[in-house]
């Protein structure tokens, strides 16, 4: 009992984890009591117990388990943060309840699940539950099948994913158990109730028994679907409706169900089958076989491939050719059918991935319909029916089309039948008008058809499209057929039933079916009859067609029918009639007038007439009778023309104000067209037929005008029509015109004899090409040149214009929502008129021309015969100019070449595709996925100028074909699974630049977004950035909560990573492009559906139908209502002023802005509010084209629009000023957008605009300034140079028009960014502005500025360090020390690293200083005088910038004079640029005639010079162009002039800035030499050599020159030094006569280099090309050796050179070496050359500059990971003490010798360690250094304690590597000596087995002569020194036979000699006993060797 109440004090958590079960068991009951009685969700009492909840389900007592399953679930149930516990607590669940005997666990259990399924985390409980069903236990996998079973059966198939479910399925039907199989049954008998049949093919391979038995249960099942009856927390809505319903007992819940009944695809449930590897491996032979059953047994095999009912994605091109070739070709009818069930099997298989393959096989099967045998019909119908299901109807209507004319009644038949089939599977979204027309016009020719069968079949397919998309959609097309046909249509639309039960559009409006058709019948009779008010005489004609159009008339307002009935069925009127009519409403005397002879009475009866018109009611007015009466004699004849204008514009009063039809215009339209051309009357008839195109319509009016004007001869009249017409065009718009039937008109125009028909003409087409852009033209292509020349001219004139916003309208509507109906209907007419403009082309068919040659020419394997191929397609397509769709095999063959590996060949492949695409139009479409998905692989090639013409045919493909079919389907998606970095940045940008114009995508891009996820992490950098920048396009189609949704899928690191991102983008997410007024108008309308529309919104008249049928004709691009207001650039406009001075209004604007009565400009990203407000406040002051242009959605209108502002920039001063407010806050918006070309081009107008500000002496208010200030400095921090360099000009010139005082608080918030660059750049100007201005310019006070910008010392980023430091330095050099007090207190770190700056920069910083206050004082106009600072002692950020500044003339790759062009266009540009010297005027033309005809020459290149080069420089480059020339000659001559200008001092500043140019020059004619020259018989060898001694002369004359040779830049001393060291092992030289001339030549020429060339740029260049040679591992060994010479060379000059050396980027450059050779896997090469070298380098460097040398690794990004860092610290560890504080090398041998004294202790540990490292074999030569240093240093140091204990040989080789260093230090030996113990002698050899025997001779020599064998005097040994004289002073290639190498080892071995006998006399003086020993003499010492060697033997015999 103790024991209890210990327990029981606990608190309830700690109960819960106790040890004792009881005090468990009550923890659990008091947590279930707390958790039901806690009432808020989100108490933090719940996260007591979020660790615990595991520990409750998993408890070891059973009692204690059952109390805390009931707890767990009560948590669950409530707790808000349950969520987070799902994978541990089910997983508990599943191991440790579910295999628990007690029934009550197992339900609870089960609820618990069941829970969290209703808490949104159904995923987490199904992946645990099928992970239970692999465990052994078969408890636990019968209770996790029965929990899956009753959450299906409790929250349905939506809710838990069955695929998953129904993939296990089977295997559980296989189990031992029975009750699991029991179980597995009942599981299955659930899914079939939500998915039905979807279940069956999954199920398919079980026990027969099992799923008979199933079978049976299925059937007693329910047909009615099953209802969800349990929901989630976020459904309760749906739980509310759901309870409505079950007490309602509605019918709309069965649509419901069926709808989730339909949900389950059974193939999503499928796992894909590979079959392609499964093929038969002779299939393809066996196919062509002659003998059929062979060819039989392999289509066999694929048909039992291709019944698996998924199958995985692959390249199935070839295996569809040879099926199809089966049904095409092959006799046997049989293989037909069985080909055709093959690519049946494939379609269903491969669904959708299908489609690519779909356009080649459609027109083989419909023309194979031509055999009649039932199962071979049977079979093809099969197969279209399967492959129609994987693509689109509009992408096979070209195919079926075409076999509608077909002789063969079986065919149409055929085709009608897949036609009819097809529809049912159609949809009025899927069936659009432009679909629609031309397959009822192919069916209506079938229903004539004589074929009964063929009649039958169009009858068909009319009703069916009819029950489809509903009468009104098809009854315009049936208009020409008679009642008995459309009776009959109708009649097989009520037999057709659409799949799945789904209701026809017929009945959409209606929701009875029944009812729906019953409506139209009765309706029929009823407009027939009262057609008008028309006499019964005049039914004759009406009643044929207005019966059938005034069906829908009256049956709905359908469309455009409404105005086709009050125009078509006016009947045409006898005269008696009109009479009596227009009796009723005209005064007689009047009519009795009309004829009258006298003209007066005649024209008094006209105004009569007038006044009676204009008083008329307009409904009861009888048009046609009153234009009779106009038109009565003399009619149109009237000779008098007062009389004729009267009637004129009483023909217009008519038209404007009565119901105006064609029949009444059918009567004026003659007469007026008659007199159009005349003088005085011309005005009246255009009034006119202005009225009656708006009565009757433009188009028909245009019609009829054109036809009526050139049926005469009249000349005036014809070019008066076109006039009009061209007037009329902008005034209505082009919407509906007939553009084919204007065509051949305007031809015949433009060939007319009279000039002034032709100009009209010209006119007209002018108009014309406004709305129908570029493709116009190409229908005057075969015009003559002159005639073409003048219509080009026109053309050029309409160039950038935009068609004006129509004026007038039609007026035909009579009700609101007639005016929608027709609306929508003019839309569908302009939709389809702008975009059949490509369909108007002749089209010619090049499929005869695709020959099976020339597709097996361009798969040829030689590359010539493919491009043969390539070349004859392109020759066919250019032919022809414009093709068809049908282009035979051409595709595939193509498709090939895509990926080709000879990439000129793709290129030209690509080149083929963007001649397609123009060539074909929109019909490419068709073609998308077999060669348009291709293309896209094609982004993924490693050569950027491929990918770029893969770019730009994609893009001229996408433009004709919109995106739609790119976005469909998995394609896009495959590709982006491509792990191909450029792939992936090429992709993504690209959509980043579609999505946002998009206003609508299918829903198949959510495929994309794993992949788009994955990029996001992908680890290259410009991948991750594309994936940024699409991720917000991404998002503004699919929505963020599916994006977020699709999140869950990845791992938890990659998801929080993941979704921050889509936070960040759903902040800048775009909006949708605006929807045109009607929403369907969108099928790609080609370039007139770009331009032909304007918007309802911007024009102000009030008609409703205006606006509809305006916004109808809407742009069909996503730009919505801007884009028509940018249209009307009028002449008239565009002529006046851009900007409107309004007075006072900016003081108005900045009044309202402090009361706030206007939002304050000042926002983070601009929203829509502050968008529209400015626009508002711009609408006063601005042209309103300029507006439209401004806030147009295409970026390229603002650089159009900046472009004119530009130009009137100076002519609008005054005006520009009142608006600049307003002006720079629009630039402010354009900040923020992402396309550069806008961001340049408004930086240079801003450049401008403050020069012009400047120059009026005008100043920034504060106003403008805090609107415009902020955002310029958020772009100083753009990635792109570019921007940076002219954000930095305009802050320069931004502090003349506003106080630099004022502009430094801005400059500091922008160093808060959080932008490393932004906060660099600020930093940067910072410093300048204290430059230039003084300390004043700090603000608010300058102790407070400096502590800020101290703070960024400490910044983890160099840059910004970098930055703050010059900044403060720059304080520094204007106030002095004072500076420390003003920046406060800094750590230790940062400020040694300001006073080490401080330090390095107070030699430079007077003169600097100096001469920047010059700069300032001379020209205070340059833009970069103050903000171009950059110091050479400043530490940049990265290798590449301390590169260019540390030699800045070596890094222009441009030819200097075209450099020079470039900053004349920047001079240009901004004004007052740099008074820069012009070098043209200098005479340096006179330092060139002495070598403008060598002598030796022997073409003189130079005669022609001073007439073609105005300039030194340009003759330069031009003599340097010649060096790498192909022709010896020629390079030896220009090699020949540069080194004569090289030899005369004062002609080779001259050459200064064209060093690197003139390397690269001698470098490639070096690799030309090498790889052409040498190789090539036919060239004179001795000319190779003179060339060789040309270029060696030019380049020792070049390196003599120390200033010269200084501006080498590193790479191109890396590729010199390459190319030198590869001619001197190159053998094919040595072979030559005098090659080894060459060779010595290159040997003296590479000390040269070594010696001279810049010391920074020869390190870094050696380093890597050391890096290069070690790293490639064909490359020989000797390569490395050579270069690791040369830096032992290098090394060796380093005393000297250490001030000049750049030691930060030296440190970069052996870092990124160690990077690639770390310390182990340096020791691993053959060899410890390198090892040696690189310490030997790192030591030296230590040695010269001590501990600072740590200061110098600020290039290396991670230092703390850098192996050089630790390196270093070992190394100034170890030689710190030594060096001491040594300030100059001259100095080492008595600087500090008595100065200091070190005691003895220290002295022990230094000496004790310098030792131990002799004694390691890695430090040794580290060691002995570091021996001789000291005793240098202290030469009164004791050495004997420490070698006394050491054996001979040891004490032997100190000293001998003592003497060595010594020798080395007074340069008594060179290389050779330098090199470690262990390195060849050889340079070139490695293998020591290779060496002549030569060698090995002297080796000997040397043995014999060291022990005392041979007598050869120093003289002899010297013997050889006049040979070696010829030699160069130190010869790289010193080979083995050479006198040179002997020298060095005799030199050598005397040395060695002479430390012997010193040490003998050293060692006798400190031990006299063991002297005597020993004989100093070397016969001596071989006498004791011989002793010791025979007592040796003795003892071991």
């Amino acid at each position: 009992m103790a024991d209890d109440s210990e327990w029981m004090k606990l608190p309830v958590d700690q109960k819960c984890e106790h040890k004792v079960w009881k005090a468990r068991l009550n923890g659990y009951e008091e947590a279930l009591k707390l958790f039901q009685r806690i009432e808020d969700a989100k108490s933090p009492e719940w996260g007591k117990y979020l660790g615990l909840i595991k520990k409750f389900v998993t408890d070891s007592n059973a009692v204690a388990q059952l109390k805390g399953l009931e707890a767990a679930l009560a948590f669950v149930e409530n707790a808000h943060v349950a969520n987070r516990t799902t994978g541990e607590v089910v997983s508990g669940v599943v191991t440790k309840v579910f295999n628990q005997p007690k029934a009550r666990a197992k339900e609870l259990g089960m609820d618990i699940c069941l829970m969290y399924i209703e808490i949104e985390k159904a995923e987490v409980v199904q992946e645990e539950l099928l992970k239970g069903l692999d465990n052994k236990n078969p408890k636990i996998v019968v209770a996790c099948l029965e929990t899956l079973r009753k959450a299906l059966g409790e929250f349905g198939s939506k809710i838990v994913t069955l695929k998953p479910v129904v993939k296990i399925l089977p295997k559980q039907f296989e189990s031992r158990e029975k009750a699991v199989r029991d179980e597995a049954r009942l599981l299955a008998v659930e899914i079939y109730k939500w998915i039905r049949d979807a279940l069956r093919p999954s199920l398919q391979n079980i026990n027969s028994v099992q799923l008979k038995e199933l079978e049976e249960e299925w059937v007693k099942l329910p047909s009615t679907p099953p209802k969800q009856s349990r929901f989630l927390r976020s459904q309760q809505d749906l739980k509310a409706k759901f309870e409505q319903q079950q007490v309602q007992g509605g019918e709309h819940s069965d649509d419901d169900e069926e709808e989730a009944a339909v949900a389950v695809d059974p193939y999503e449930l499928l796992e894909p089958v590979e079959i392609l590897s499964k093929m038969p491996k002779d299939f393809y032979d066996k196919i062509e076989a002659k003998k059929w059953q062979e060819r039989k047994e392999a289509l066999e095999a694929i048909e039992t491939l291709t019944k698996n009912p998924k199958l995985e994605n692959g390249d199935y091109g070839d295996l569809v050719r040879a099926l199809k070739k089966v049904v095409g070709k092959d006799a046997n009818v049989m293989l037909v059918s069985l080909a055709a069930k093959c690519l049946a099997g494939l379609a269903t298989g491969l669904r959708k991935k299908f489609g690519t393959y779909s356009g080649q096989v459609v027109p083989t099967i419909l023309e194979k319909f031509k055999e009649k045998k039932p199962q071979v019909v049977q079979a093809l119908q099969e197969a279209i029916d399967a492959i129609f299901l994987t693509t689109t109807l509009q992408n096979l209507s070209e195919d079926i089309l075409a076999v509608m004319d077909n002789k063969n009644p079986s065919i149409k038949q055929q085709a009608s039948l897949f036609l009819a089939r097809s529809f049912r599977h159609c949809s009025q979204a899927t069936l659009p008008k432009s679909v629609l027309k031309p397959f009822c016009a192919a069916l209506i020719k079938q229903v004539n058809d004589s074929a009964p069968e063929v009649r039958d079949a169009a009858f068909e397919a009319l009703g069916t499209v009819m029950k489809v998309v509903g009468e009104k959609a098809v009854n315009p097309f049936l208009a020409d057929l008679d009642k008995l046909k459309l009776d009959k249509i109708k009649e097989s639309a009520d037999k057709v039933e659409l799949p799945g039960g789904k209701k026809g559009a017929g009945g959409a409006p209606v929701e009875k079916k029944p009812a729906a058709k019953a409506a139209p019948p009765p309706e029929a009779p009823k407009t027939s009859a009262p057609t008008k008010k028309a006499s019964g005489a005049a039914a004759s004609k009406p009643s044929a067609g207005p019966p059938k159009k005034g069906k829908p008339a009256s049956g709905g307002k359908a469309k455009k029918v409404a105005s086709d009935v009050k125009e078509v069925t006016e009947a045409e009127l006898s005269d008696g009639v009109c009479e009596e009519l227009a009796a009723g409403v005209l005064p007689e005397n009047c009519l009795q007038a009309l004829d009258s002879a006298n003209w007066k009475e005649r024209l008094a009866s006209m105004e009569e007439f007038q006044k009676a018109v204009e008083t008329m009611d307009t409904v009861t007015m009888p048009c046609q009778a009153l234009v009779r009466m106009l038109a009565k004699k003399p009619g149109w004849k009237e000779t008098n023309f007062q009389v004729m204008q009267m009637k004129l514009h009483i023909v217009a009063l008519v038209a404007q104000r009565g119901q105006f039809s064609k029949t009444s215009a059918s009567v004026v339209l003659e007469g007026l067209v008659d007199k159009v051309g005349d003088v005085k009357c011309g005005g009246n008839a255009k009034e006119g037929l202005t009225a009656i195109g708006e009565a009757c319509s433009l188009p028909w009016t245009a019609e009829q005008l054109v036809s009526l004007a050139f049926a005469q001869k009249n000349p005036k009249n014809q070019a008066e029509a076109l006039n009009w017409l061209a007037n009329a065009m902008k005034e209505f718009g082009f919407t509906g015109i007939n553009v084919k039937a204007f065509i051949n008109n305007v031809k015949t125009a433009l060939g007319a004899t009279n000039p002034g028909v032709r100009t009209a003409a010209i006119t007209l087409l002018g108009v014309m090409y406004l709305y129908m852009g570029a493709p116009l033209r190409m229908f005057f292509e075969d015009e003559k040149p002159a005639l073409l020349a003048q219509i080009d001219a026109e053309f050029e004139k309409m160039q950038g214009q935009s068609p004006p916003a129509p004026i007038r309208f039609n007026r035909k509507s009579a009700s609101a929502e007639d005016e929608v109906d027709e609306g929508e209907e003019q839309d569908e007419d302009g939709g389809g008129g702008g975009q059949d403009i490509m369909d108007l082309l002749p089209r010619s068919d090049i499929s005869d021309k695709i020959t099976s040659d020339l597709v097996s020419k361009i798969g040829d394997k030689n590359w010539k015969i493919r491009k043969e191929g390539l070349d004859e397609a392109a020759a066919i397509i250019s032919e022809a100019k414009f093709i068809k769709p049908t282009i035979g095999e051409l595709p595939f063959a193509l498709k090939g070449r895509l990926a080709d590996s000879n990439k000129i060949l793709v290129q030209q492949t690509l080149s083929i595709l963007q001649q397609l695409a123009t060539a074909m139009g929109p019909g490419i479409k068709q073609h998308v996925k077999s060669l348009g998905i291709p293309i896209i692989t094609v982004l993924g090639d490693s050569k950027a100028n491929v990918r770029s013409a893969a770019l730009t045919t994609l893009q001229a493909w996408v433009d004709q074909t919109g995106m739609k079919d790119w976005l469909e389907g998995e394609d896009l998606s495959e590709e982006l699974k491509r792990e191909n970095p450029f792939l992936r940045q090429e992709v993504l940008g690209w959509l980043a630049e579609k999505l946002p114009a998009l206003r609508t995508v299918p829903g198949d891009l959510m495929l994309c977004v794993p992949q788009l996820y994955t990029c996001l992490e992908d680890r290259n950098g410009d991948v991750r950035k594309k994936a940024q920048d699409a991720l917000p396009t991404f998002m503004m189609h699919l929505g963020y909560d599916k994006m977020n949704k699709a999140t869950g899928k990845l791992k938890p690191a990659s998801k929080d990573q993941v979704v921050a991102m889509l936070e960040k983008a759903r902040a800048v997410m775009p909006a949708k492009p605006a929807a045109p007024a009607k929403a369907g108008g969108g099928k790609g309308s080609a370039d007139l559906g770009g331009t032909a529309s304007a918007s309802a919104e911007e024009h102000p008249d009030g008609k409703p139908e205006v606006k509809k049928i305006r916004g109808g004709a809407a742009a069909k691009k996503g730009p919505g209502t801007k884009k028509p207001a940018a249209k009307g650039l009028k002449e008239e406009d565009k002529s006046g002023p851009i900007f409107i001075f309004v007075p006072n209004a900016k003081e108005q604007r900045i009044k309202e802005e402090k009361q706030l009565k206007i939002l304050k400009w000042n926002f983070i990203t601009p929203r829509d509010e502050y968008v529209e407000q400015l626009k508002t406040q711009m609408s006063t002051c601005l042209a309103k084209w300029l507006q439209d242009e401004l806030y147009h959605l295409d970026f390229q209108r603002h650089v159009k629009a900046i472009g004119v502002m530009i130009e009137r920039l100076e002519s609008e001063r005054e005006a520009t000023i009142g608006c600049l407010d307003l002006i720079l806050k629009w630039f402010t918006l354009r900040f923020f957008d992402t396309n550069t070309t806008v961001l340049m081009k408004a930086l240079e107008y801003l450049k401008l605009l403050f020069i012009m500000l400047n120059d009026e002496n005008y100043h920034l208010t504060e106003y403008e300034a805090n609107s415009f200030i902020p955002y310029l400095i958020l772009k100083v921090g753009e990635s792109k140079d570019g921007v940076r360099k002219d954000v930095r000009a305009i802050l320069t010139m931004l502090c003349k028009v506003y106080p630099a005082s004022k502009v430094f608080p801005f400059l500091m918030e922008g160093t808060k960014s959080k932008n490393s660059k932004q906060r660099a750049e600020c930093l940067e100007e910072l410093g300048c502005l204290i430059e230039g201005y003084g300390m004043n310019v700090c603000q608010p006070t300058p102790a407070k500025s400096l502590k800020e910008i101290a703070v960024h010392i400490g910044d983890r980023d160099t840059s910004v360090r970098n930055a703050a430091l010059n900044t403060v330095v720059a304080v520094y050099n204007v106030c002095g020390d004072q500076v420390y007090k003003l920046i406060g207190n800094l750590s230790e770190k940062e400020m040694s690293m300001l006073e080490e700056r401080i330090k390095r920069s107070a030699k430079k910083a007077p003169v600097k200083q100096s001469a920047s206050e010059k700069t300032q004082r001379e020209h205070p106009a340059n833009p970069n005088a103050t903000f171009s600072r950059k110091p050479a002692q400043e530490d940049p950020n990265k290798l590449n910038q301390s590169r260019q500044q540390h030699n800045e003339p070596s890094h222009n790759p441009i030819p200097k004079e075209f450099k020079l062009d470039l900053e004349k266009i920047e001079e240009d540009m901004i004004r007052d640029e740099y008074k820069m010297p012009d070098l043209i005027e200098h005479n340096l033309d006179e330092l060139l005639e002495p070598i403008i005809i060598p002598k030796f020459m022997s073409r003189n290149l130079s005669l022609h010079f001073d007439d073609v080069h105005n300039s030194t420089a340009s003759t330069i480059n031009y003599v340097i162009s010649q060096v790498a020339s192909g022709d010896i000659n020629t390079s030896i001559q220009a090699l020949a002039q540069i080194d004569e200008v090289l030899r005369q001092e004062d002609k080779a500043d001259a050459m200064s800035g064209h060093i690197d140019q003139l390397l690269i020059a001698t470098i490639m004619q070096l690799r030309l030499i090498n790889s052409t020259h040498l190789a090539d018989d036919r060239v004179d060898k001795k000319d190779v050599i003179k060339l060789y001694s040309c270029i060696m002369g030019s380049l020792l004359s070049l390196f003599s020159m120390e200033s010269l040779a200084r501006e080498a830049s590193m790479g191109i001393l890396k590729d010199l030094m390459h190319g030198l060291i590869m001619l001197m092992l190159d053998s094919r030289v040595e072979d030559i006569e005098e090659g080894t001339q060459v060779i010595r030549s290159v040997n003296l020429l590479v000390i040269r280099v070594l010696e001279k060339s810049d010391p920074t740029n020869l390190i870094s260049a050696l380093l890597v090309l050391l890096q290069d040679s070690l790293v490639s591992s064909a490359g020989s060994h000797t390569i490395s050796d050579l270069v690791m010479k040369c830096l032992w060379r290098v090394i060796r000059f380093l005393p000297e050179t250490i001030h000049n050396i750049n030691l930060d980027r030296i440190l970069l450059d052996i870092h990124n070496f160690m990077k690639v050779f770390p310390k182990e896997k340096l020791k691993q090469l053959k060899g410890d050359l390198p090892h040696r070298t690189l310490k030997t380098l790192l030591h030296s460097l230590c040695k010269l500059t001590g501990a600072k040398i740590l200061d110098h690794l600020s290039m290396i990004e991670n230092r703390n990971e850098s192996e050089l860092e630790a390196h270093l610290r070992r190394v100034v560890k170890h030689t710190g003490n030594l060096s001491g504080m040594k300030s100059d090398r001259g100095n080492e041998k008595s600087g500090l010798r008595t100065e200091e004294r070190m005691s003895k202790a220290k002295v022990s540990d230094i000496l004790t360690e310098i030792f131990k490292k002799i004694g390691s074999k890695e430090n040794t030569k580290e060691g002995l250094t570091e021996l001789y240093e000291y005793k240098l240093k202290y030469s009164d140091a004791d050495l004997e304690p420490f070698l006394k204990n050491t054996t001979q040989v040891f004490q032997n080789y100190v000293e001998r590597g003592l003497r060595m260093i010594e020798s080395e230090r007074e340069g008594k030996v060179y290389i050779q000596t330098v090199m470690p113990q262990n390195s060849c002698d050889s340079v070139l050899s490695s293998n020591e087995e290779m060496k002549p025997a030569s060698y090995y001779y002297e080796r000997l020599q040397i043995l014999k002569r060291r022990c005392g064998l041979e007598n050869t005097s120093i003289a002899g040994l010297n013997s050889g020194d006049g040979e070696s004289q010829q030699q160069p002073t130190i010869s790289l290639m010193s080979k083995p036979a050479v006198v040179s190498s002997t020298d060095m080892l005799h030199s050598k071995l005397s040395q060695l000699k002479e430390s012997r006998e010193q040490y003998q006399q050293e060692r006798s003086a400190l031990s006299p006993t063991r002297a005597n020993t020993r004989s100093a003499s070397p016969a001596g010492d071989l006498d004791d060797l011989k002793k010791r060697l025979e007592r040796i033997k003795s003892k071991l015999q």
